[in-house]
């Protein structure tokens, strides 16, 4: 008796070639329409699909603060660039108004009591001369919210900048054991601000002593 092999066996042998007559298909087209879709995972339909729209919200959201931390430190590293830059002015130009009146004081001959109040100053001095004068007069004093140095026979003109606003002028004779005149010198800027804008606020106080080395 002759045992017959049984077909499905012969898809397993060693060596043997599946065809698709071995799966019971006519054509190779015919056996993968009729092959089960294997079932996408939630990977691979992100990958397919693109990002979901809970996803996109989440990142939009944490883009949003993010550039929203950033945005705040810019500007307030910006302010506070402004605030030095206003405070450094305000005080150059204090200390340099002082100076001036200072040096002006030393090298002055005397105070002109006619004319020298609590908020202004008057020297005689040698320097400026007219033609033909021994001696002229200087004055220091505010005007338009500045302070001003007029010279004999002059206009007056500012010595501090248009961005300044004096709040505060005095000036205060000193008494010593000596008999040379000395001058306490008060002075309050303040920087202009019509805005309102916190980094423009600046204001500076400077006192400085002064006693006259020309004089007699």
């Amino acid at each position: 008796m002759i045992l017959k092999k049984n077909s499905n066996e012969s898809k397993h042998i060693k060596g043997f070639t599946p065809t698709p007559e071995s799966y019971g298909c006519k054509y190779i087209d015919g056996c993968v329409k009729n092959a089960k879709p294997i079932p996408e995972s939630h990977e691979h339909k992100r990958m397919m699909w693109g990002f979901t729209l809970i996803e996109i919200l989440i990142y939009t959201a944490v883009f949003a603060v993010v550039m929203g931390i950033l945005s705040g430190f810019i500007v307030w590293v910006y302010r506070s660039n402004i605030k030095a830059q206003t405070m450094r002015e305000t005080l150059n130009n204090a200390r340099r108004a002082v100076e001036i009146m200072a040096y002006e004081i030393r090298e002055a001959r005397s105070i002109y009591t006619p004319t020298t109040t609590s908020t202004q100053l008057s020297l005689e001095t040698l320097h400026y001369l007219p033609e033909g004068e021994l001696s002229t007069y200087i004055d220091f004093f505010v005007c338009s919210n500045k302070l001003c140095l007029k010279k004999e026979s002059n206009p007056p003109f500012a010595v501090t900048s248009d961005k300044m606003v004096v709040e505060n002028l005095t000036f205060s004779s000193i008494a010593t054991t000596s008999t040379i005149p000395s001058v306490q010198i008060a002075l309050e800027l303040k920087y202009k601000n019509p805005s309102g804008k916190s980094e423009f606020e600046a204001s500076v106080t400077v006192t400085s002593t002064a006693s006259m080395r020309a004089y007699y």
